[in-house]
């Protein structure tokens, strides 16, 4: 273990990326054991991509750089400033419920903050907000957006641990809840103490604008249930029912009933068996170019051309990660250091409740040093064996590891949040690391809910019939 784990902390120590580190070590470790043909090295590594589920990322990815581009995010600022931009704090709960809405297109805490985040940060900075708090905020509610479905994040962790990824997609819903509600009674408390006061006059018939523009969105599923319930096709009935929902924005001008339709779509898609996890992110790329060539027309070639070039290189970075955890993971397994450290944990413990406090430790170091792919892929061939031997939902498990590495990204040394809003504020990484801090009170909170109380995680997903 010391090439292998040795070697790769010590190239990390050096800057080495964190996919090349892994490939060295793994390289280094089979050159010096002669445990396998070096062709096994390719092999493994083609073998750790070569999964239909990891189609989703692309397109994921797609979907949230074509949302950013649509003109969609400046309409879901509106809505959420209509909805809650007359309560204390106001623009504070802007950020969140925008972030929410976000979440359920984008998948990526990265795309959430460098999205909507963008627009946000400028709005509070222009209301007179300390830029550190628009920062703070920022980064607390981008970490929804892997939490709040669709999520990268769980896409890997399904395929690395053979659980439904629909079965954490929906898992994420109620977390999400309770996340957004942490964040918000948190502004509402630093505004009572700092003296905020709301950014939006409180007008009834903006609130009810929202209102209806949520109304409308829901009107979807109901639609299509409506016109199956007469007797209809599910094919037309989807059709006739996305014909309402359209002739009602276009009549009325909606600012955010196409956005909001996202999530309603993929979500239900999903659940209603209309479509898998991975052609919900095609169908999220569908909708997303319906939006900037059709709806919105704020698409041009050379947009459209640009996001794609985006998508291919974080692709490209994603799967590169992936494969190169791939063997470092395959390696750790052969060599017995899995079984060697399952079999310490179960020896310091047989509780599951002490198992899962070391893991949020554990996974709280991680996330500040290794990316979240990196360890996801790292990480779960190793303590999933320990997970399902403590009677462990995987499921849950998925939902606490992945909140974990989500609180990872807004530290250093490899918080990619924290980078892209110290880029996005013009601030030094060290004054944003010190914005966030206090924000990180609700993540922390939340985290404790999760992970002691499963039925936050379990209950939707039983109640929908998706998990046993």
């Amino acid at each position: 273990m010391l090439i292998l784990l040795g070697g790769f902390l010590l190239l990390m120590v050096f800057g080495v990326p964190v996919a090349v580190s892994m490939v060295t070590a793994s390289l280094a470790y089979i050159a010096v054991y002669g445990i396998a043909p070096d062709v096994i090295v390719a092999q493994r590594m083609i073998a750790g991509v070569e999964s239909f589920p990891l189609l989703a990322v692309p397109f994921f990815i797609l979907a949230g750089n074509l949302m950013n581009i649509a003109g969609v995010t400046g309409r879901i600022y509106s809505f959420a400033v209509d909805l809650v931009g007359w309560m204390r704090g106001g623009l504070a709960q802007v950020n969140i419920i925008g972030s929410v809405i976000f979440s359920g297109m984008s998948g990526t805490a990265i795309a959430d903050a460098a999205g909507i985040g963008t627009i946000e940060i400028k709005a509070m900075k222009d209301h007179g907000y300390p830029v550190e708090v628009a920062v703070g905020v920022t980064a607390a509610s981008a970490t929804l957006g892997p939490i709040i479905p669709p999520s990268l994040p769980f896409v890997i962790y399904g395929m690395m641990a053979n659980v439904s990824i629909g079965s954490l997609f929906i898992g994420g819903v109620v977390p999400g809840v309770v996340m957004t509600l942490m964040m918000m009674i948190t502004v509402w408390v630093w505004a009572r103490v700092t003296g905020w006061g709301a950014d939006a006059k409180f007008s009834l018939p903006r609130i009810g604008k929202a209102l209806v523009e949520i109304a409308v969105v829901f009107l979807f599923p109901a639609a299509v249930y409506v016109f199956e319930y007469f007797g209809m096709s599910e094919n037309r009935s989807i059709l006739l029912s996305l014909g309402c929902v359209l002739t009602l924005d276009y009549i009325f001008k909606f600012a955010a009933v196409m956005p909001l339709m996202t999530p309603v779509i993929l979500i239900g898609g999903m659940t209603l068996g209309w479509f898998t996890p991975t052609e919900a992110a095609v169908a999220a790329v569908m909708w997303s170019l319906f939006l900037g060539l059709v709806r919105y027309r704020s698409m041009t070639m050379k947009t459209l051309a640009k996001a794609t070039f985006d998508t291919i290189e974080t692709t490209a970075s994603v799967l590169f990660i992936v494969t190169a955890a791939s063997i470092f993971a395959w390696l750790l397994t052969v060599s017995q250091a899995a079984a060697t450290f399952s079999a310490f944990i179960l020896g310091i413990t047989q509780s599951k409740w002490v198992f899962l406090i070391l893991v949020n430790l554990l996974m709280l170091f991680v996330g500040c040093f290794l990316d979240t792919i990196a360890a996801i892929t790292i990480l779960v061939p190793i303590l999933l064996p320990i997970v399902l031997k403590l009677g462990i939902d995987p499921v849950h498990f998925g939902l606490i590891m992945t909140l974990n590495l989500m609180i990872g990204l807004l530290h250093p040394p490899l918080g990619m949040v924290l980078f892209v809003l110290s880029r996005v504020a013009k601030l030094s990484v060290e004054r944003t690391t010190m914005a966030i801090l206090p924000w990180l009170v609700p993540l922390f909170l939340a985290l404790l809910i999760i992970t002691f109380v499963p039925e936050v995680t379990l209950w939707l997903p039983r109640y929908m019939g998706v998990l046993k």
